[in-house]
């Protein structure tokens, strides 16, 4: 007997119907001779329902109680979902993080999975119950209760795979797996049937929200395989694995983008030693994420340095940058938040020459102004005004071949 770890999001989950929709798939691949542990998220709408209420008492929510009050979506939706699968005549069981044994560090509202025990699972699987396990949360040290930020319930899944080495590890959507550029963007995006681990990497970092980047650095490290389906159609999916010859061939696999980003401008910066590391030592404190970095070229003693975090951070970000630019002398601080970040993506880039000024030379032929341009082997980013995303990546999209019908843009 094989063992599939199942994960469900928020609007496979949406309604009692789905809900029992969701259990029947689930029974069926019990049915076909798998162990089962099915990762659930909370219901569609819950935990924006819950984050609102926390609002509603205070402008500035202490990030411990907001844990506390988010995780409780996912309490709702695993306890009814055993209950459906209950009433189709097989033996379920349902979890919380805590009870599973998921070790969180305590960096509340994106807390990072340290250790899961899973032991209560093995016992579960044992006498041939389902497993239904809360995704997106986990416990610290001193069992208060953490979740994993949003699209946590990835993780969890990937990583419940991993400790219980489960055969596979099943995502369902409402996508039909990973595509070239977001569909309601670009009608003509085509399906990827195999993406790899790196791709995957790139593209959820860049603004994919397929998956969340922490559940493919975990399938990456353990050679996980993920694939991507979608709860409401039939169809192959895509599958996220090892990077083969086939990838290679294709320059560009896809187009991302992302809203969520804001960008930080310190003007007129010291130029000496240890001034970057004050910065951004002090942000790291805070656990906010820094994306893109750029330092101006020094002129009389002074420099610009300009940097991206995700909106969510942008505030807090900007109130540390203060504090430490009064400290350190510089002249101003400032936040744009109406910026977007483009990205394409590529195994296929190592070894290839052109592509980063193919890219720079469509933004151009429609007079779309880059900001900031980050590299790696197989992405170029670029940071451009928010109300020119959309036809971004169109534009992208387009220059380097990707949709449907059209060759694929291959190495030369």
């Amino acid at each position: 007997m094989g063992l599939v770890v199942q994960k469900y999001g928020g609007t496979s989950v949406g309604n009692v119907a789905r809900i029992r929709d969701v259990a029947k798939k689930v029974v069926e691949a019990r049915r076909a001779g798998d162990g089962v542990v099915v990762v659930v998220s909370a219901m569609a709408g819950e935990t924006d329902r819950l984050i609102r209420l926390a609002r509603e008492v205070t402008e500035r929510p202490n990030a411990r109680e907001m844990d506390m009050l988010v995780s409780t979506g996912e309490q709702v939706s695993i306890a009814l979902l055993a209950m459906a699968i209950q009433s189709l005549g097989e033996l379920a069981e349902s979890f919380t993080g805590e009870q599973v044994g998921i070790l969180t560090d305590s960096a509340y509202t994106k807390a990072r999975i340290k250790k899961i025990s899973a032991d209560r699972l093995r016992e579960a699987l044992k006498e041939g119950k389902i497993a239904v396990v809360a995704g997106f949360q986990g416990v610290d040290e001193r069992r208060n209760v953490t979740t994993l930020g949003r699209g946590g319930s990835d993780t969890t899944a990937v990583a419940m795979a991993v400790a219980l080495q489960a055969d596979r590890c099943e995502i369902y959507t409402d996508v039909d797996g990973v595509y070239t550029a977001d569909p309601s963007i670009v009608p003509d995006a085509r399906r990827l049937d195999k993406v790899s681990y790196e791709e995957m990497l790139e593209l959820a970092s860049m603004g994919a929200k397929v998956l969340q980047t922490r559940s493919v650095e975990f399938a990456k490290k353990y050679e996980m395989p993920i694939l991507v389906k979608s709860t409401f159609m039939g169809g192959q999916g895509t599958l996220v694995t090892r990077e083969d010859q086939d990838m290679e061939q294709v320059v560009v696999s896809g187009v991302a983008y992302a809203k969520d980003q804001a960008k930080v401008t310190v003007v007129g910066v010291p130029d000496r030693p240890g001034i970057a590391a004050k910065i951004f030592g002090r942000i790291a404190e805070e656990n906010i994420v820094v994306d893109m970095i750029i330092q101006n070229v020094s002129e009389r003693g002074l420099t610009d340095i300009s940097f991206t975090v995700p909106k969510s951070d942008a505030i807090q970000a900007l109130e540390i940058v203060k504090e430490v630019a009064t400290e350190i002398g510089a002249q101003e601080v400032t936040l744009d938040d109406r910026i977007a970040k483009v990205s394409i993506v590529g195994v296929g880039m190592r070894g290839h020459s052109g592509v980063a000024s193919q890219m720079f030379q469509a933004l151009a032929r429609e007079n779309i102004n880059i900001m900031m341009i980050s590299t790696s082997e197989i992405k170029v980013s670029c940071v451009i005004e928010a109300k020119y995303a959309e036809l971004a990546v169109r534009v992208l999209h387009d220059a380097f071949g990707l949709g449907e019908g059209r060759p694929e843009v291959k190495e030369v």
